[in-house]
């Protein structure tokens, strides 16, 4: 591409692209697209991003296209990859100056400079530090600042480099330059508070901006620059001089407006000098021995004393408080148990944390913690009267403790009381028996104190399990305090029933969850939604650990319609999910003891779901109810089928978007409503045309799809593979291409069970399959679960569609080229070699059942493995038979002669009616309804009168005697 002629045209489509008219667009990408290949075409974007004069959107889309087409085509060994020529030349334009005017687009040129510098520095591109070195060093503030900008993002992305040579050459990089860094920050440091010192914002904000991007720059030098850095005394002197300087800017943000740009940069830069002792501690744990004593000396005082008092922010706060946990918990600074292991920085550390942390430092943070920071701030009791959810929602947010005070002071807690215990256990026991007796209404400050109080002793549980006796706390104080309904006592309702939610799964006796399940059946009537909403959460806990339902029974009703008017009541999406959650954990308890009390729920959730379309997590939540709601329902399930299958089909469609977030559930959802089902509907039928495309995904839902079509195999197998037989079998071929054992086990299982449902249509619906199979068994498949299945389909076919089996053993003999006879000595020879390969007692009775099934024959080949035939029958018998006490006589324990309902016990499921179906087939299986014993005896029997008494006997004695042996006392009495 010439450039001289190539710039104009180039120039004119990049305007094209930014057009807002697409017939403009789409052409002008189009073309876009085709240059990216084109030598030459880099440097035409290169002479047009950096020329000033143009529009400043063409600049930046041109901007945009260079850093691409670096990711895409700057390494050799990339298809179309830019030449070595060219590349020289750009790199040496990208840093001829520096002095983009456009924020924006000077953030894009630093980037993509960064990105070349990850594969060409410092082998190809040797003078880009030097250059970025030199340019730092200039008067002009706009090229200071670019060059500072670019010299962080390659700073930033070469210390991402992780493969040991590259660290190497990170390591030689840190040591060339980081004196001068280190120089060059406490440059802009000094500069910025000597401004700020004068009153000049506008010039100590430029200056504050370039205190920030060297600190950066020094942040990864410092971090990732060196592999033992305790033994820097430049990188120590830095770090030890960050106190200071923090100590500097806290007292300057005191003169800083708080609606100055200064201000946000000024705390910006703070936060950051804490992320350099936060990352150095999280990677360099033994380094930072030295600075334990400092950190916790310096957190403490702004966190825990009046010295950070006007002056310390949330944001900075958190960070301390997150320093101080990581020293207490940094398992680096324990010593081992073993004196071999202990070194003398791991012992140091130790040191300085046990003279630290001494009983009044202990104390003094515990009830800071508790009385100060654990309490309810205006701003959140404003939130409680006027928006409750939201209230709700903030208090039980998900992992968010580095990043939000309340979190972040609760979790400190629970490190420091877990690690000092002994000392602090006292301390807040002592706390809460100042509390014991009632409160003052009037007084906001002691309710608030008690609501702290309790929320520390529910985040220690653990810790005090010896030393607090929850019973009879509960009985004698807690159960009251439930019960008082005080408008402004809400706050110790809602934060006692949280408290016993913390401890029910700690130390709670049973006898007492009939009163507990009264006192949150009358907090669910709450007027206000805040401790009705807590109720419901937390009392989450209490159907989860040591559920009776004999106890719960009594209050289900009622309990059950007040979780169900909450769910009707409030109105965020995270909420109804709670709601929800609590109610599927009930309906999951006390299964079928439900039905009478859904009504009211089936009838809202199709109203909720057309009101989530938005909010695929509340679907989720929707659709984790309704698989609890069929499991309780059973066969009564099929009632809810209007609602239902549209359902399962749109959460089950890969074609619709939603089924990203909905999948899972609604495949869960699906299997749980056809183990249910009392039999198939043509609606229900139909949703399999979603399973083609499920299983093509082979995704980790695989194992769900495969029990689902078992699911249809065992509901009706007939209407099911006349209609998707072809399909099904179509999908299994392509999966066997190319899927792991297991994943080719279960497509086996699902080809095992059709075959014991239906052994007529069975086989022929997977005939495309069963020659892999006869090829698996003949081969001598090393993997014995996968052999164990083979025997078993094979077993299926043999004794239950011989015709189709010698169908297939003629097929098998033709693509082979080998006799028919010979084909089948191998199966018999290699069935008998493996027979150990088969676990289950079902498949090792059919087995023996399908080799007996062989005889009488006159076949050399059958006689032939005779021997091994007998020894697989008697193995058999001794796999089922067991001896009568009374008669002395053997039975097979595996005949099934009627039918009876399974019963489970109140730990167990109730049975399905894919159970029932199970139970129905197995009285029409010959494992399970023909006796090996008389099957053994009536086979020998056939066999003596088609070879007379002399070739039988002669037969006979190929056995093994011992095994005769065995033989004739199972048949004792035929």
């Amino acid at each position: 591409m010439d450039l001289n002629s190539a710039s104009t045209v180039v120039l004119r489509v990049l305007t094209q692209a930014t057009s807002q008219d697409t017939a403009v667009l789409k052409p002008a990408e189009e073309q876009l697209k085709q240059w990216e290949t084109q030598p030459g075409f880099y440097s035409v974007l290169l002479n047009i991003f950096t020329n000033h004069s143009l529009d400043v959107n063409v600049r930046w889309l041109a901007v945009l296209y260079f850093k691409n087409g670096i990711d895409r085509y700057w390494r050799r060994v990339a298809p179309h990859a830019l030449s070595e020529e060219e590349k020289t030349t750009l790199r040496a334009g990208l840093i001829t100056n520096f002095n983009e005017p456009v924020n924006q687009i000077a953030t894009q040129i630093s980037v993509l400079i960064a990105k070349v510098a990850r594969v060409d520095c410092p082998r190809q591109w040797p003078e880009l530090i030097p250059t970025l070195v030199e340019s730092v060093k200039v008067q002009d503030d706009l090229q200071q600042h670019r060059a500072l900008l670019t010299f962080y993002h390659v700073t930033k992305t070469l210390a991402s480099k992780r493969f040991p040579a590259d660290r190497k050459l990170f390591y030689d990089l840190t040591s060339s330059i980081y004196s001068f860094a280190c120089s060059l920050w406490n440059h802009h440091t000094d500069t910025f508070l000597q401004q700020i010192c004068t009153g000049d914002e506008a010039a100590a904000a430029n200056s504050l901006e370039r205190t920030l991007l060297s600190l950066k720059v020094l942040r990864k030098l410092t971090i990732h620059g060196f592999v033992e850095p305790h033994w820097n005394a430049e990188v120590m002197g830095f770090l030890h001089a960050i106190f200071e300087r923090l100590k500097q800017f806290l007292e300057c943000s005191r003169s800083v407006r708080a609606e100055s740009i200064c201000r946000d940069r000024l705390e910006k830069t703070i936060i950051l000098f804490t992320k350099v002792l936060l990352e150095f501690l999280d990677q360099h744990p033994v380094s930072f021995t030295a600075l334990i004593q400092r950190s916790l000396e310096f957190s403490v005082s702004y966190v825990f004393t009046e010295a950070g008092e006007g002056i310390v922010f949330e944001q900075f706060i958190v960070q301390c408080m997150n320093l101080i946990k990581m020293i207490v918990k940094n398992y680096a600074h324990k010593p081992s148990k073993n004196i071999e292991d202990r070194s003398p920085e791991i012992l140091e550390a130790h040191k300085i944390k046990t003279a630290f942390f001494t009983y009044p430092t202990l104390t003094e943070i515990c009830r800071r913690l508790v009385t100060h920071y654990f309490l309810l701030t205006k701003e959140e009791l404003t939130m409680w009267e006027e928006d409750p959810e939201s209230f709700t929602v903030e208090e039980t947010g998900g992992d968010s403790w580095k990043y939000s005070l309340r979190p972040c002071t609760e979790v400190l807690f629970i490190d420091i009381f877990r690690e000092y215990n002994q000392t602090l256990t006292p301390v807040l026991l002592e706390m809460v028996h100042s509390l014991q007796g009632s409160t003052n209404m009037e007084n906001t400050n002691a309710i608030l104190i008690k609501d702290a109080v309790y929320n520390a002793v529910g985040l220690a549980a653990y810790e005090l399990f010896d030393s607090v006796d929850f019973d009879q706390w509960f009985k004698n104080q807690l159960l009251a305090e439930l019960q008082v309904s005080h408008d402004r006592y809400k706050l110790i309702r809602r934060r006692v029933i949280w408290l016993i939610g913390q401890w029910i799964s700690v130390k709670f006796k049973s006898d007492l969850r009939p009163i507990l399940y009264e006192a949150i059946r009358n907090l669910l009537q709450d007027r206000d939604l805040v401790v009705s909403i807590n109720n419901c959460f937390f009392g989450l806990h209490i159907y989860v650990f040591e559920f009776r339902t004999d106890q719960f029974l009594p209050y289900l009703e009622s309990m059950f319609t007040l979780l169900f008017q909450l769910l009707q009541e409030v109105t965020q999406c995270d909420t109804k999910m709670h709601v929800l959650h609590v109610l599927s954990c009930v309906i999951e308890r006390v299964s079928m003891q439900i039905r009478p009390y859904v009504g009211c729920l089936v009838q809202y959730l199709p109203l909720l779901w057309k009101q989530s379309e938005e909010h695929n997590m509340l679907r989720c939540a929707i659709l984790t109810t309704l698989i609890h709601l069929v499991q309780g329902l059973g066969a009564d399930s099929k009632n809810l089928y209007p609602f239902l299958l549209p359902v399962i089909q749109l959460s089950t469609d890969v074609s619709q978007p939603p089924h990203v977030y909905l999948l899972e559930d609604g495949l869960e959802l699906w299997l749980v409503t056809l183990e249910n089902s009392p039999c198939l509907t043509p609606e229900l039928l139909r949703i399999f045309q979603n399973m083609s495309a499920l299983l093509e995904l082979s995704s980790e839902n695989l194992k769900n799809c495969f029990k689902i079509i078992n699911a249809y195999i065992f509901l009706s197998s007939s209407e099911f593979l006349q209609m998707y037989a072809a399909d099904l079998c179509r999908s299994f071929c392509e999966l066997l291409k190319d899927i792991t054992a297991e994943g080719r086990i279960q497509v086996l299982k699902v080809v095992e069970n059709v075959l014991k449902v239906n052994p007529v249509l069975g086989p022929q619906v997977f005939q495309p399959l069963l020659p892999s199979v006869f090829r698996g068994i003949i081969d001598g498949e090393r993997y014995p679960v996968a052999m164990s299945t083979y025997l078993g389909i094979m077993g299926r076919v043999l004794l239950q569609n011989a015709r189709f089996f010698s169908l297939l053993l003629g097929q098998m003999a033709c693509e082979l080229g080998q006799e028919l006879d010979q084909i089948l000595g191998n199966m018999i020879e290699m069935w008998v070699d493996r027979m150990d390969n088969i676990t289950q007692p079902e498949r090792r009775k059919l087995s023996a059942l399908a080799l007996l099934s062989l005889l009488p024959s006159l076949n050399s080949v059958i006689q032939d493995k005779f021997c091994g035939i007998i020894n697989i029958a008697v193995e058999g018998l001794h796999d089922v038979m067991t001896e009568d006490s009374e008669t002395g006589t053997y039975k097979d324990c595996m005949l099934m002669s009627h039918f009876e309902e399974p019963k489970a016990t109140e730990d167990e499921e109730p049975p399905t009616e894919q159970d029932k179906r199970k139970k129905m087939l197995a009285l029409k299986d010959p494992v399970h309804t023909v006796s090996l014993q008389q099957f053994i005896y009536e086979k020998l029997k056939a066999q003596q009168e088609l070879l007379g008494e002399q070739g039988f006997h002669a037969l006979m004695e190929t056995v093994d005697t011992e095994i005769v042996a065995q033989l004739q006392e199972f048949l004792q009495g035929f």
